[in-house]
């Protein structure tokens, strides 16, 4: 059992890295997996990457 919550999403995240597809909602910029959605002008869902600030719906 991992002796603290940061070890079992350091597993989560290495798991993450060495796949090969990409999914819905890596960053088409830069293809980090660091995307939260957001509530867009329209009321519509955006998206924006965390890691390089690029945004699109």
């Amino acid at each position: 059992m991992p002796a603290s919550i940061l070890e079992e999403t350091d597993h989560l995240l290495d798991a993450a890295a060495i796949r090969k597809t990409p999914t819905l909602l890596d960053c088409p910029s830069c293809g980090s997996v660091h995307v939260a959605q957001v509530l867009g002008d329209n009321g519509g869902i955006s998206y924006v990457c965390t890691a390089c600030g690029h945004s699109w719906s």
